[in-house]
């Protein structure tokens, strides 16, 4: 669930979850009676969708992922009605092949990536994941590794600031913030969200200040996908999560900005392609579509579930099915 101005209280929606049991759904159905059905969510979060998944299908079994050792806590306490058919392990969903193989499982049938922040790393103010707090420069889902944003901003170069400001948070004014990033840190390090979010609001012109919500959310955003290393991760985990779907096995996706909407665009889109050569009379059976979309295009949340659960309002859904094995 990705960062937006953020109001506490809410409380923890799972998002487009009427349409992610929908999808996913026929999967678990289809799995047959000599065999447990096996969900794998891959960002378990607070653990939402997996507990409407496993009361929808009370034979299915719970695969659940999440580097952030208090989403995993609170999941735990959440499904822990649910006995032996739950197994959750403190991962990063590109370790999915390791994690399957340690729990005996070829393959899953159905998978759900719900991308971005979660609602306790929104929730906890000392993440330092909202600019609408003040708490140290910290943005790591993983508090167990090293590099935080604290570090980034104060140690990394120049231009590398200014690259991963326009690239991860799409800045046009990328040179600008990381100029003043580093003319600020000279005089003493930037160390909390607050110094952050002025430093920023200050680097643009007025006139921008005054539209597209707070300025300081793309490069927010930036500093996280940095941090964690978010978008190599969904390049190498979605490939690992398709292989691990049999035929008829499904998957669904969440994304909340461009960026990752369009590395997962790309890979379901290169998985339903038929890659018979052109010119040939006839498709090539081991060149047929290994997937097919089942929806089109990005799937919105509807106008009713963004005015109840604003974390709604930037999720772009996208899923397919395995229609044949690779060849």
């Amino acid at each position: 669930m990705d960062v937006g101005d953020h109001a506490a209280g809410t409380g923890h929606v799972p998002v487009m979850l009427g349409r992610v049991l929908e999808l996913l759904g026929p999967a678990l159905e289809a799995a047959g009676p000599s065999r447990a059905p096996v969900y794998l969510d891959a960002t378990l979060g607070l653990g939402g969708h997996a507990e409407a998944v496993l009361e929808a299908h009370p034979r299915a079994l719970l695969i659940g992922l999440d580097r952030d050792t208090t989403a995993l806590e609170r999941s735990a306490r959440r499904l822990e009605r649910f006995g032996d058919r739950v197994r959750l392990e403190h991962a990063v969903y590109d370790e999915l092949p390791g994690v399957l193989e340690r729990a005996g499982l070829p393959t899953v049938d159905a998978a759900l990536f719900d991308l971005g922040v979660s609602s306790p790393q929104l929730d906890e103010a000392d993440r330092g994941f909202a600019y609408s707090y003040d708490a140290p420069l910290d943005m790591r889902m993983d508090r167990s590794q090293r590099l935080t944003a604290a570090e980034v901003v104060n140690e990394y170069p120049p231009a590398e600031l200014a690259r991963i400001l326009r690239e991860y948070g799409e800045e046009r004014f990328a040179q600008r913030i990381a100029s003043a990033i580093v003319r600020e840190r000279e005089r003493a390090p930037l160390d909390s969200t607050r110094r952050l979010a002025d430093l920023v609001r200050t680097s643009i012109p007025a006139a921008t200040r005054r539209t597209g919500g707070n300025p300081a959310k793309r490069t927010f955003q930036a500093l996280r996908i940095e941090v964690n290393g978010e978008l190599d991760i969904l390049r190498r985990a979605l490939p690992a999560a398709l292989g691990a779907l049999p035929v008829g096995g499904r998957i669904v996706v969440l994304s909340y900005h461009s960026l990752e909407d369009r590395i997962v665009k790309r890979v379901l889109a290169a998985e339903a392609a038929d890659t018979t050569p052109p010119g040939l009379p006839v498709a090539l059976p081991e060149h047929r579509p290994r997937f097919r979309l089942l929806t089109r295009g990005a799937e919105p949340a509807s106008a009713e579930e963004t005015t109840t659960n604003p974390r709604a309002e930037s999720v772009r859904l996208r899923a397919a099915e395995r229609l044949r094995e690779a060849s």
